[in-house]
């Protein structure tokens, strides 16, 4: 990720609304959710709930999808990874123990996510 498309995605994720939003449509994940569930789950009017997931699809951040009636808007795993990269790519400088609090804590993430999903019902129809 180039630094000036890394600033305007810190620059999106400096207002908490937003930043509440991303976090909402990454636990949805990768179906999303409507405009309107979006901003239900952080609070915010359907206006606010607007302008805010533009300005975060401006920013790359998220994408949405026209689905009848409604727009779905789901995060982009790819921009948020490349961002943590960006973030994370010089950190060790030869120290690999600088990095490795940050490693393991998404490996837990990974690891409790990977469980939950296996531990889900399956339905079949």
């Amino acid at each position: 990720m180039q630094e000036d498309k890394a600033l305007d995605a810190f620059g999106a994720l400096s207002q908490e609304t937003r930043l509440r939003m991303v976090r909402a449509l990454v636990q949805a994940g990768p179906e999303g959710l409507a405009a309107g569930a979006v901003g239900e789950a952080v609070g915010a009017s359907s206006s606010a709930a607007s302008f805010h997931l533009s300005h975060l699809e401006r920013a790359g951040l998220v994408q949405s999808r026209r689905e009848a009636r409604s727009i779905i808007y789901s995060a982009r795993y790819s921009t948020l990874s490349a961002l943590v990269e960006f973030l994370m790519h010089d950190c060790c400088q030869g120290h690999p123990e600088i990095c490795t609090p940050a490693i393991q804590s998404l490996s837990a993430c990974c690891a409790t996510a990977d469980a939950r999903s296996a531990s889900a019902p399956v339905i079949e129809g």
